[in-house]
């Protein structure tokens, strides 16, 4: 078997990957914060990190893999550890419990990875059903020495912890250059340093999410959340830990920091991270005007009732973004995002949507004209060595792009025998099936055309131009066409039901 090799942006190099109990693999990745609904940023995110799990399963290896919903201590002004609980400060304005918001959002969450075909985690804990974890680990570092309490709150002191560690080992920056680069904000007069975080904040009387501690009533911070859920589940030292690369500079960067306060050792073997998002060319933002939710470019969605998250003029767009000229399938779409690296920007344009579902529609095709093709006593292509390319891309760094490339030299061999161009016999023939529902199937989780919404469309559209055909044959009083096409969609899987007001039909 070949050795794959992936990007540890720990070591800022591409390193053989070595599970710590093979067959067995941890794997981590920061989930949502469900305070409205997930952008496309998020979307990017966990479709990487599904065909990475993916792959993992396809190699053999058994993953467990926890992603996590943050649903308390995410607050407005991280840095700061000031201003009000996101989830909270939604609860309030619309005058509902905050797990209300969170179940809300959970099922627009959900409905978008599934339309996606992201398949769901192993395990997907909760931050508020691991409070008791989180106290645990607080206390721990406490008694290490590394946090302090100050009036009901508990800071990690990062002072403390870098005279013995690499506090910015994983972004790369000294303390002095991070230092340099954080802006005196408000609410941090009782730190004693700017870069301290909060792992237990004390409770305003305002505040409506809190629990006891041995500090008083309280909730925890945002970064203590991964570093006590991924212990509980996936131990003290575990493989491989993914996010955003928004994340690295002071999530993941203080995650390593309170695993080692905690237990004196770093948490992770491989930190990887997925690139940034840009809308044709520019940086997405909300003050360009140019950030758009899923939602507004899939087809067959809705947004959650009252969306905090989106204008009333988006609300009513479902599907049509005014930046695109139409909806997209989602499988067109996690195919789009497929055809470029995980590591590398992602440009969203209109251009690059329409030619990525002609692509798209196009490799669907040439797996129905595969099932179809004639067998030779001899093979002039050879798909062994088509079959190593695609795990030579995907054992390197897991590159997608590199794949589908192959893919299509795939469907350039199927469209040459089936115009008698070149031959395959039917053990080759066998393998370039398996080619495509290893790789386009299974690992790039791709659904076939029949799946998609957009097909299921065409078919009703044929469907009842047929059943139109039978109405137009019995006025016609030609009752034998008309039961013939009757007969016919019945056996076709088409279950027809003749009524006053016509024919009508159902699978």
């Amino acid at each position: 078997m070949q050795a794959l090799f992936l990007y540890n942006t720990l070591s800022r190099k591409k390193e053989e990957f070595k599970a710590i109990n093979p067959p067995f693999v941890g794997l981590y990745v920061c989930g949502p914060t469900l305070y409205s609904d997930v952008h496309i940023g998020n979307c990017r995110t966990f479709t990487s990190f599904d065909i990475i799990y993916r792959y993992l399963l396809h190699l053999g290896y058994k993953v467990r893999y926890v992603r996590n919903i943050t649903d308390v201590g995410h607050l407005e002004n991280e840095d700061a550890g000031s201003g009000e609980d996101r989830i909270g400060k939604q609860a309030r304005l619309k005058q509902l419990e905050p797990m209300e918001i969170v179940q809300r959002y959970s099922f627009g969450f959900r409905e978008v990875m599934s339309l996606l075909n992201i398949l769901p985690p192993s395990i997907e804990p909760t931050a508020s059903g691991h409070i008791i974890e989180q106290i645990e680990m607080t206390q721990k570092i406490i008694e290490k020495g590394y946090a302090y309490v100050i009036d009901g709150n508990v800071y990690f002191d990062v002072d403390k912890f870098s005279k013995e560690n690499n506090y910015g080992i994983l972004s790369g920056r000294n303390l002095d250059d991070q230092l340099e680069n954080t802006r005196d904000l408000d609410g941090q007069d009782e730190k004693r340093g700017r870069l301290d975080f909060a792992l237990w904040k004390k409770a305003k009387p305002e505040h409506i999410m809190r629990w006891n501690s041995p500090w008083g009533e309280g909730f925890p911070g945002w970064h203590i959340e991964c570093s006590a859920m991924s212990k509980k589940y996936l131990g003290d030292v575990f493989d491989i830990h993914g996010g955003g690369m928004d994340l690295i500079p002071t999530h993941h960067t203080n995650e390593i920091a309170q695993n080692i306060g905690f237990c004196g050792a770093a948490p992770v073997n491989y930190w990887l991270h997925t690139n940034m998002l840009t809308l044709s060319g520019q940086k997405m933002s909300r003050s360009l005007g140019n950030v758009f939710l899923p939602v507004e470019l899939f087809t067959g969605m809705k947004l959650a009732d009252d969306s905090p998250s989106a204008t009333p003029s988006q609300a009513k767009l479902n599907g049509k973004h005014p930046l695109f000229d139409k909806a997209f399938d989602p499988m067109a779409v996690r195919f789009f995002m497929l055809q470029t690296h995980y590591r590398s920007t992602l440009d969203f344009s209109n251009d690059a949507l329409m030619a990525s579902e002609k692509g798209f529609d196009r490799l669907m095709e040439s797996y129905k004209t595969l099932r179809s093709l004639p067998a030779s006593n001899v093979s002039s292509e050879d798909i062994k060595a088509l079959q190593n390319k695609c795990y030579e891309a995907m054992n390197d760094d897991f590159n997608t792009p590199v794949l589908i490339a192959n893919l299509f030299d795939a469907l350039r061999i199927i469209n040459s025998v089936n115009d008698k161009k070149s031959t395959l016999t039917q053990a080759d023939i066998g393998l370039l099936k398996k080619l495509y529902e290893d790789f386009l199937f299974d690992v790039m989780g791709l659904k076939a055309e029949e799946q998609n919404t957009k097909t299921v469309s065409v078919l009703g559209k044929v469907v009842d131009m047929v059943l139109g055909l039978r109405t137009k044959a019995k006025a016609d009083k030609n009752f034998a066409l008309s039961d013939e096409i009757r007969n016919k969609l019945i056996e076709a899987g088409v279950e027809v039901k003749d009524g006053k007001d016509g024919s009508s039909w159902k699978i």
